[in-house]
């Protein structure tokens, strides 16, 4: 299982039964993923002085209900209070606002600051505490991702976390807009804030 270990959950599950909990929730390579991300985030809480044990866990639970289908999405949308907006938007923005429902739902995970690390993963935010740029950035450049200016980006990262969110962020855009997709309007705010360079 990758030694994966969390040595506090902030659930009343343990730490092996979130890692069963999410491996059965996923595809392999999604659950590589997010192992991945989790190996990532624990090194980036480490070159931010924060703690790496919380940030590993935020990164791994990130895309815990990235394959909740669409019907399922909806209704929770519809009946859990969520901004009714969302339901023009699809699993690419869910998973992150959304799947905070599933995240509590499932792996009793109630800690804020986890919660908003995974609410913001997917859209980033004109506010970002430590552990949101964390996760936000370890998604983008754990070692499985292979993209254009990856390795651009880890060196941006590992140098300047903040920086790092910026070229995410205007790399984003820049790929939204090419294929005419539709952008959400708070990762265009957050492009305001961090993507501008001065």
């Amino acid at each position: 299982m990758n030694n994966l270990f969390f040595k506090k959950t902030y659930s009343v599950l343990s730490s092996a039964e979130i890692v069963s909990k999410e491996k059965s929730n996923m595809t392999e390579d999604r659950f590589e993923h997010c192992i991945g991300v989790s190996k990532t985030a624990k090194k980036l809480a480490e070159l931010n002085q924060y703690d790496e044990d919380k940030a590993a866990l935020a990164g791994f639970i990130h895309d815990y209900a990235k394959q909740v289908s669409v019907e399922e999405y909806r209704e929770v949308i519809k009946t859990k209070g969520f901004d009714q907006d969302l339901l023009n938007w699809n699993r690419s923005i869910w998973h992150g606002i959304v799947g905070t429902y599933f995240i509590q739902r499932d792996l009793k995970i109630n800690d804020t600051e986890i919660l908003t690390a995974v609410r913001r993963h997917t859209t980033a935010d004109v506010e970002m505490t430590t552990l949101d740029k964390i996760v936000f950035m370890a998604d983008y450049i754990e070692p499985g991702r292979s993209f254009p200016g990856v390795e651009e980006a880890r060196k941006i990262t590992y140098a300047n976390i903040d920086r790092g969110v910026g070229y995410q962020l205007a790399h984003t855009l820049e790929f939204l807009i090419e294929k005419r997709n539709k952008i959400y309007p708070r990762t265009l705010d957050a492009y305001n804030v961090w993507g501008i360079k001065e």
